[in-house]
């Protein structure tokens, strides 16, 4: 069998198939059935490019509808008591989306990536059964098509420590009743073939495990491995290095280690103890997080370094963790510079990266075939012309970055936020949005036919300032106190700044997937980053000439703009992260300057790009705080500076927060009531918050007493002048069907506790 090993492959299809026929399956335009086909129809293509590419260890149940955490909670029966009462698919989508009746099941970041899962809601009380049958289904389904996989399964302690307990203990004593759960499994898988490899990912392995938690990791895998004789366990992490986690899993009967060279180099430190062991090493040394063609000579190089402690015989080649996070192929990159797009690689490419770079350290360059040899050529002449190419390189751009002296603005917050209070005059718990609202069919129409030259720019610019005209009259007429222009000439909060900036390279179909049918575009940065002209003061000065109320200027930070980007890897992230700052800091003086007093900067990312270790976390913080100050640093005192923060658990990182310096943060707090804003409450936070009341990314419309409700929670933690009233996120994804009526309920609900608080 071939040692090329994939850890897991992308599952929206290379045309966004998958995203398509579930948004038309909600929009009831579509049966269930039409999804399960379109799964089907995927699931094959997949397998088989994996095939033909000479992968030797191809996985299923690595694809998934929604979510590989939500689907192991489905098998596990580990169903929140308010979706009981429903069924199948019905029940599935609700965990995820929620409905008329139940709430979504929170939903979080996946490690430092930005990847969303499901959050897994557990409880002591409850009782745990399996349901394998997804499981069973795709294995058969892939032995029909005549091809062998290994089954892909989320490890326990992995599922445990992402798990929130509902009745406030400790997800870990939940491990007894998993862990007969896990053991069934395997036995049913035994079932399945005379002999399976089963992967278990435990990414969480990744992270500093407290002792509590590394104990449960010999006893878990002392009983999964002996199962059954038939099934061979790989354990598999990635993100960082596991060595803490390694020394105690080569005491284990497992088959095989995977661990990630790239993220993760200090797994060097473990190969004397997996040599010892004899297990087989899964050796992640293909980048299955960015973008960039593998210098193969650079990795036949780590590779050898690694077989002078593991075998070669021992060695299976692989991607560093699932190639999830990346474009489906570079096969329909048309428009791309030639130049930079042999620099690149998408999952598909990397496939072929690893069958060739697995042939050459494994059999040696004699045993290239003329193709194969052309294709090695090929590799070592694109990572040649890029380290050298005049794309990359800007002098003037350096000079300046290196120059910058100005890290942070002048004032502190309270006499900034005094001098803003008065200036704008606006009440206690005023009401707002984070700043996008539905990116239409027509606009998307719109924007579409004007990037293909079939209307002119003329004709383009009077549909979006069209839009921008409904969403103001909107907003004054639903009550909203400060305005936001809408974002229509947007495409996404990261792309459309990357397209005005000098160093930034985009595709046509780098879709990734973000949650669900939610998918990105993200862009490439491949040189020196500097701004030609203003961003967006056209279309927030024009905005603003549509209303007498404060209308806010919207920028992505430097810091989001860098962790939703494939960035370069020949420069160290914090020195790519300053160009973007120091350019930005120029757009916020434009916005200012045409008389935009309240400028939001997101950093929506900013938790995203945590280093999973300690160590590595103070040397993340001060170049990321030091840019988005950098950013900031040209506000005056009296413009007001707004931030906002996705899916955070701020315990960890609120004297961060409070170093930034932003004069208002919202947040997105809506599915875990206000849990995380205890934290700023605990700490004596002194500048304004704004945490969302309900969640935008449900599409169920929430009710005036549901949201009075989430305020009174609010007003428990934090007084009415701290607070602003917001949705959890901007609306770019909702409909206007579900954003109208959920904004006029919000500022209904904003009325009644102003009232009761008046009384």
């Amino acid at each position: 069998m071939s040692k090329n090993y994939i850890v897991g492959f992308p599952r929206i299809g290379e045309q966004r198939e998958l995203k398509r026929v579930l948004e038309e399956f909600w929009a009831k335009k579509c049966s269930f059935d039409d999804v399960l086909e379109t799964a089907h129809e995927l699931k094959a293509r997949h397998w088989e490019y994996q095939r033909d590419a000479g992968a030797g260890f191809i996985s299923s149940n690595d694809f998934s509808l929604y979510d590989n955490m939500l689907d192991t909670s489905i098998m596990l029966d580990a169903i929140p008591k308010r979706f009981r009462h429903l069924k199948n698919e019905e029940l599935y989508f609700a965990m995820a989306r929620g409905n008329e009746e139940c709430v979504a099941m929170e939903m979080t970041k996946w490690f430092n990536t930005n990847y969303h899962y499901i959050v897994p809601e557990l409880s002591l009380e409850e009782s745990y059964a399996l349901n394998a049958s997804k499981i069973i289904d795709e294995y058969r389904e892939a032995k029909a098509l005549g091809i062998q996989t290994k089954i892909n399964i989320i490890g326990p302690i992995t599922y445990l420590g992402l798990s929130k307990r509902v009745d406030r203990g400790d997800v870990y004593e939940l491990w007894g009743k998993i862990i007969p759960l896990y053991e069934e499994l395997l036995k049913v898988i035994s079932t399945l073939d005379d002999e399976i490899v089963v992967q278990i990912d435990e990414p969480i392995f990744a992270k500093e495990l407290e002792m509590k938690v590394l104990s449960l990791i010999k006893p878990t895998y002392d009983r999964l491995a002996r199962v059954s004789p038939n099934i061979k366990i790989a354990v598999i992490t990635y993100f960082e290095h596991s060595n803490e986690a390694t020394k105690i899993l080569v005491h284990t009967p497992i088959w095989a280690i995977g661990l990630d060279f790239l993220h993760g180099d200090e797994n060097l430190k473990s190969l004397d103890i997996i040599a010892m062991s004899g297990k087989k090493l899964i050796a992640g040394v293909v980048d299955g997080r960015n973008i960039w063609r593998c210098n193969i000579e650079k990795t036949t190089h780590l590779l050898e370094s690694i077989s002078n402690f593991v075998s070669k015989e021992r060695i299976l080649i692989s991607s560093s963790c699932s190639l999830l996070h990346v474009p489906f192929t570079l096969k329909y990159e048309e428009k791309m510079s030639g130049e930079i797009k042999e620099w690149l690689s998408f999952a598909l490419e990397k496939l072929y990266e690893i069958s060739l770079i697995s042939k050459l350290f494994f059999d040696g360059e004699d045993s290239l075939d003329e193709r194969e040899k052309e294709a090695l050529s090929s590799n070592i002449k694109a990572n040649q012309n890029r380290k050298n190419s005049f794309l990359i390189h800007d002098k003037t751009v350096q000079e300046r970055v290196n120059k910058h002296t100005k890290l942070q603005r002048e004032g502190d917050a309270k006499e900034r936020l005094t001098l803003q209070k008065e200036i704008l005059g606006y009440s206690d718990l005023v009401t707002t949005t984070i700043g996008s609202f539905p990116q239409t069919p027509q606009l998307r129409c719109a924007r579409s036919d004007f990037k293909a030259a079939l209307i002119s720019k003329e004709s383009y610019e009077a549909e979006l300032k069209k839009y921008i005209d409904e969403c103001v009259e909107f907003q004054e007429e639903c009550g909203l106190e400060i305005l936001v222009h809408g974002e229509p000439e947007r495409n996404d909060m990261v792309e459309y700044f990357g397209e005005q900036l000098s160093g930034y390279g985009f595709s046509q179909n780098g879709w990734v997937q973000s949650y669900g049918s939610r998918c990105v575009k993200p862009p490439f940065i491949y040189g020196d980053i500097s701004r030609p002209k203003p961003m967006t003061v056209e279309w927030i000065a024009y905005a603003q000439s549509k209303t007498k109320r404060i209308m806010k200027g919207m920028l992505t930070g430097p810091v989001t703009i860098l962790n939703w980007s494939f960035v370069r890897d020949d420069m160290p992230r914090g020195e790519v992260s300053k160009q973007i700052a120091v350019a930005l800091s120029d757009e916020i003086d434009d916005l200012q300057n045409a008389g935009i007093k309240i400028i939001q900067v997101d950093e929506a990312a900013f938790k995203e790009g945590y280093p999973l270790r300690s160590e590595k976390i103070k040397a993340y913080e001060a170049w990321a705080t030091r840019d988005f100050k950098i950013a900031v640093s040209s506000a005056k005192k009296e413009t007001q500076i707004h931030t906002h923060m996705c899916y955070s658990e701020f315990n960890d990182i609120i004297n961060t927060i409070e170093d930034m310096d932003a004069d208002v943060i919202s947040i997105e707090t809506a599915r875990s009531g206000n849990e995380l804003l205890k934290i700023f409450k605990k700490v004596g936070y002194t500048k304004e918050v704004g945490p969302g009341v309900y969640d935008i990314h449900s599409p169920r419309i929430p009710s005036v007493e549901e949201i009075v409700k989430q305020i009174e929670l609010l007003l428990e933690v934090l007084p009415k002048e701290q607070l602003w009233i917001n949705p959890d996120c901007g609306l770019k994804t909702r409909k206007w069907e579900e954003v109208k009526p959920s904004l006029q309920n919000m500022v209904e609900a904003v009325r009644i506790v102003r009232n009761k608080l008046n009384r």
